[in-house]
């Protein structure tokens, strides 16, 4: 085999590991999207998708198909959306996002946007970028709202000290190296084929979060642990057995925090 096809071989291999780079894509507004944050997303601003869209003004609507700068993915087997991210330096919220995929199922071959030409993004106005001063992990406003939005759906009818119990132990576990290090990381985690948290799979994760989840989550975000390092938590009704053997950290109301 001569020089100049084995070159091309090589080329050939390597690039089936590679986002398809593409100049746009098409992303579907829903619900509760501005050209704010759909620029925000996709790293553009508002003058430019109108200019890309043809769009007289800045009213879209949930359905809409809109041109967007963004990379494609080609799935590969063994990919999920954690490992996708992590490789394209993305955040898995970004992901979900731009592609409308809150549950877990990717298939070989399909194709997925790649929000901000595959650049470390946040889903945020302009008062989400900032890291809090003296935060236990650095978090983005949208990291807030789905800590906040799990608190909501695990413990919304709890007492405030359940509420920053739960958002205390997602913080541990990103701060633990047998879990995903950011908060979008270990709420969408699947180990084993098992959602960690009942939400994400039931799709409670995507209600809005409620007024005390909100002020339950910046209290854990700021360094608020009433458990001191749990790992894991269950209502009182739970049977499991390994759950039950693992040393008590805190009860409040109904749940249930262990290490």
């Amino acid at each position: 085999m001569n020089r100049k096809v084995k070159g091309f071989l090589a080329v050939l291999a390597l690039t089936a590991f590679l986002p398809n780079v593409a100049s746009a894509a098409s992303y579907e507004v829903v619900m509760g999207d501005s050209l704010y944050t759909i620029g925000q997303l996709f790293s553009t601003t508002s003058g430019r998708l109108m200019q890309d869209n043809r769009l007289s003004g800045t009213l879209i609507y949930p359905g809409q198909k809109l041109e967007v700068p963004a990379a494609m993915y080609t799935v590969q087997s063994g990919d999920s959306l954690y490992v996708i991210a992590k490789k394209s330096n993305i955040a898995l919220d970004a992901l979900r996002k731009a592609n409308g995929k809150w549950d877990n199922i990717i298939y070989p071959g399909q194709k997925l946007i790649l929000p901000a030409s595959g650049q470390k993004t946040t889903l945020s106005a302009p008062a989400a970028a900032p890291v809090a001063a003296k935060a236990a992990i650095p978090y983005t406003q949208n990291e807030l709202d789905l800590l906040a939005r799990l608190i909501t759906a695990e413990a919304n009818t709890q007492p405030h000290l359940a509420k920053v119990a739960v958002g205390a132990v997602v913080i541990n576990r990103v701060q633990d190296s047998r879990f995903p290090n950011t908060i979008s990381g270990v709420i969408y985690e699947v180990s084993g084929g098992f959602y960690q948290f009942t939400p994400v799979e039931n799709g409670m994760i995507n209600k809005p979060a409620s007024e005390p989840a909100k002020k339950a989550a910046l209290e854990a975000l700021q360094g608020s642990d009433p458990t001191n390092g749990a790992l894991f938590f269950f209502d009182d009704t739970a049977t499991n057995k390994w759950l039950l053997s693992k040393p008590l950290a805190l009860r409040s109301g109904n749940m249930v925090y262990v290490y």
